[in-house]
């Protein structure tokens, strides 16, 4: 019997990069992808993750689970707290984008910076890192940081500015850490793209990490 993966997202732009992760990692595996931007737009605007925005997750991971999936992957970090409160009464798996480099993060060194371009995010970030570093006996510190504008400048259209301040953001922060995480998926491809020579620590984003992470749990590698 076929499996089936459910991945859920608050950004458009990124469903066409976890559909090509999935293609590479998840052969044969059906994949279908629920984009709902409201629930980054509305835990932006309150600066926080409400009990509206984690219901109207749970709804759609209810749906996701009605409709015979194996297993469900949410890609905002806004909201990975409210995928965490979900996984407790899903009859499937349901994972956390963050959840497998925020683990490795906490392995490869005690300075961890975490660089975001909305302190919705950052916020959630830092508070798996310290959990599960809680949880893996390691002493961690720390290191957030905001990318003022970026975010801004993506809606506006402005990618090369977003880009521009992500890329100076980093830079700035490297030479403080241990290792970089990355907070956004957005944020994946600006890092990607500088040269070897650009990046003095480890960085690590969460878009590949996780589709590997949910095609070891249904089994598709």
């Amino acid at each position: 019997m076929t499996k089936r993966v459910t991945i859920i997202h608050t950004v458009p732009s990124l469903e066409p990069v976890f559909r090509r992760l999935a293609n590479e990692l998840l052969p044969g595996v059906e994949q279908e992808h629920v984009v709902d931007e409201s629930l980054l737009r509305d835990a932006i605007a309150h600066d926080r993750l409400t009990p509206e925005i984690s219901s109207r997750l749970a709804d759609h991971i209810r749906d996701a689970e009605a409709s015979g999936t194996d297993a469900i992957l949410v890609t905002c970090s806004s909201v990975g707290f409210a995928a965490e409160q979900a996984a407790r009464s899903a009859s499937v798996p349901v994972l956390r984008v963050d959840e497998p480099m925020v683990v490795e993060a906490i392995r490869a060194g005690r300075r961890i910076g975490v660089l975001a371009t909305l302190s919705s995010t950052l916020q959630p970030t830092v508070e798996l890192v310290q959990r599960l570093a809680e949880r893996e006996g390691r002493s961690v510190e720390v290191v957030p940081r905001v990318v003022g504008g970026a975010f801004d400048a993506l809606r506006a259209g402005d990618v090369e500015r977003h880009d521009a301040l992500v890329r100076e953001g980093f830079d700035a922060l490297q030479d403080d850490v241990d290792v970089v995480l990355l907070a956004q998926a957005s944020m994946a491809r600006v890092v990607d793209s500088l040269p070897e020579s650009a990046r003095r620590v480890r960085v690590l984003s969460s878009p590949r990490l996780g589709v590997e992470r949910l095609a070891a749990v249904v089994g598709a590698r």
